[in-house]
């Protein structure tokens, strides 16, 4: 799941590696996380939420999504795994692998924060990575940062010109030739234009033929809204930098000692 803890990170997991969404155990009545699972950001399969179906009767429900995925797709998939939606990682509730289809369940906080997973339409899916699988993108958490908004997606010659306003919040994030996830995917930044003000920065991205025929980036217009997840190292900088400047700081000078 997406943005903080929800239903569906309470599930068990098989995948045993990092993230922000672990999988829970219970031990002396205390819920413990045990292990993370994580994502590349290479997609495996381009799905179909084909239904959406209220939790509740208000706004402070969530949603059980039915996923149609790609044939084969869930025949290694167990009840529990984390398999990433556009991004957002999230738990298998049920499924079915000859009719190709799974369910998710996900709450009122994840959809506030998310875009695409209130709706049906194409989804990009991934697996969670396991010990022996390559890391063919970046390190990718599940964990949406923010949310992005398309200005630009046009043919420029064999590749598309991505342009993506992000908020202002992921600006100090975002670098040339940097690594962001754009639903699901690991994308390089090409170009950063900070806006005025609070506007946000605009990253440029080239997509190449392979990853608009192979994922849902190919249905993106001008105004969809996307799910942004920063670069993990980035993060890990960004509070080291701040961190030490805060004791630089509040450390006292050598004539107050």
């Amino acid at each position: 799941d997406s943005q903080g803890a929800s239903a569906q990170s309470l599930q068990p997991c098989n995948r045993l590696f990092w993230g922000p969404h672990a999988p829970a155990a219970r031990y002396g009545g205390e819920t413990l996380r045990k292990w993370r699972p994580m994502f590349t950001g290479i997609i495996t399969g381009v799905g179909r939420i084909a239904v959406v179906h209220d939790l509740g009767s208000s706004f402070q429900y969530g949603k059980q999504l039915t996923i149609e995925a790609p044939a084969g797709y869930l025949d290694d998939v167990a009840l529990g795994d984390s398999i990433a939606l556009n991004g957002a990682c999230m738990t298998v509730t049920t499924f079915d692998a000859a009719l190709g289809r799974f369910t998710i369940d996900i709450s009122a906080e994840s959809l506030d924060k998310t875009a695409g997973l209130d709706q049906t339409g194409p989804v990009n899916l991934e697996k969670a990575l396991r010990a022996h699988d390559r890391l063919g993108g970046h390190i990718v958490s599940g964990h949406v940062d923010g949310i992005g908004s398309v200005q630009r997606f046009e043919q420029v010659g064999e590749s598309h010109d991505l342009r993506i306003t992000c908020p202002p919040a992921l600006a100090k994030f975002l670098a040339y030739k940097g690594s962001i996830t754009v639903n699901g995917v690991s994308l390089t930044v090409n170009a950063v234009e900070d806006l005025p003000g609070d506007a946000g920065t605009v990253m440029s991205i080239n997509l190449i033929p392979h990853t608009v025929e192979n994922t849902a980036l190919g249905s993106l217009t001008a105004g969809s809204r996307v799910n942004l997840e920063i670069d993990t190292i980035a993060r890990y900088v960004e509070r080291m930098l701040a961190y030490t400047a805060c004791l630089l700081y509040t450390s006292p000078s050598p004539r107050d000692l």
